[in-house]
């Protein structure tokens, strides 16, 4: 049977076509720009004046030929300016807001990382989507670090002075002293931040991953703190009745393989009057609802080729990083929490913050 010819909107081919060009750049700027970040390129032509690339180059301790061929994907990229006449490079001041080191927590050359880090198992990923399962925590060697220090910058900056008084009288009892437990507590930045800030608090960090875990506990042993431990631990295992005055999750229930365990055993392990502290990604579990959410698109590969992936490799509900408020609130309430108030920074847009009480 024939098939019906299809006419065509040529406007909007054009256009679409166009997208995909600049996509397609945008894809190849965003590995440079990662790489300007690690090589401390950025920060090295912030605080330069307008100089030639041999001079970029010594400045930074770099190869000369390759900061070249990379100071052409920022020229062309409009990210960097260079003056024909003088062939002197310099950052803008307003791009340097966002990416430079000294921009932090606005510093967006942090989140360019996660393209080559989810690259590295694109292979992986399509043979998930032939066969099924999953791609293990241990096939992303950099995950780890790219995200804490992303979670550093951004929960990890706003923790003491905006996240923490979300909750009502939180900051007070951790000054007099309880005893308090991060899971899913990655390498362990914020929990070492509350650790030097409440000394009268013990804090504890469980993860599944060794690395995160020894990540963790060299950071505490390098900053002498004495009242954080940190245990390779499967968060679904959580059975510690009435133990801790507050545990936190910061963007990682969505990652878990049973998540609605994990809840379930965070609801135990609290004490009565105690406080859960849920950082998770904003946005609905309908995709028709995220289309004016800000990187929404960027979001969902993240969740596909790395949150819902890890999940699935244990067998898991494989929820993924957009499982979206809906689905949390349905979560926190048969796990047992009826207290659940969902709250936003103005500064972060891109993260819910949900405080569950358990009842006396």
């Amino acid at each position: 049977m024939a098939s019906t010819p299809t006419t065509l909107d040529t406007a909007r081919q054009e256009a679409f076509t166009g997208r995909m060009v600049d996509l397609i750049n945008n894809a190849g700027l965003s590995l440079m720009i990662s790489i300007g970040h690690r090589t401390g390129l950025f920060d090295t032509l912030a605080a330069l004046p307008p100089s030639t690339a041999e001079e970029v180059a010594a400045a930074a301790g770099l190869h000369p030929r390759y900061v070249r061929e990379w100071l052409g994907a920022m020229v062309t990229g409009e990210v960097v300016e260079l003056d024909p006449a003088t062939n002197l490079y310099r950052l803008p001041g307003e791009h340097a807001t966002c990416l430079t080191r000294s921009a932090s927590p606005n510093n967006l050359a942090v989140v360019t990382q996660f393209v080559s880090v989810l690259g590295g198992v694109e292979d992986e990923i399509v043979d998930c989507f032939h066969k099924g399962g999953g791609v293990p925590y241990e096939r992303y060697p950099r995950f780890h670090e790219v995200m804490a220090e992303e979670s550093d910058q951004t929960v990890g900056a706003a923790l003491l002075d905006h996240i923490l008084p979300l909750a009502t009288g939180l900051t007070e009892q951790l000054e007099a002293g309880t005893v308090a437990l991060d899971v899913g507590c990655g390498s362990g930045h914020a929990l070492c931040r509350l650790a030097a800030r409440f000394p009268n608090t013990q804090f504890h960090g469980y993860d599944f991953s060794e690395q995160a875990i020894r990540r963790g506990r060299a950071r505490a042993a390098a900053e002498g703190l004495r009242n954080v431990t940190f245990e390779v631990r499967d968060a679904a295992t959580l059975n510690e009745p009435g133990r801790f005055g507050l545990i936190t999750a910061f963007d990682a229930i969505h990652d878990q393989a049973r998540p609605d365990a994990v809840l379930a055993g965070i609801s135990r392990s609290l004490a009565p009057g105690g406080t859960f502290l849920m950082q998770d990604i904003a946005g609905s579990c309908h995709h028709h609802a995220n289309g004016d959410r800000p990187l929404a698109p960027f979001m969902y590969t993240i969740s596909c080729m790395h949150c819902m992936t890890v999940s699935l490799a244990h067998e898991g509900m494989g929820l993924g990083a957009m499982w979206g408020r809906e689905t949390a609130l349905d979560m926190l309430t048969e796990a047992g929490f009826a207290d659940v108030t969902v709250q936003q920074l103005e500064h972060d847009q891109m993260n819910d913050y949900y405080i569950a009480r358990r009842e006396n």
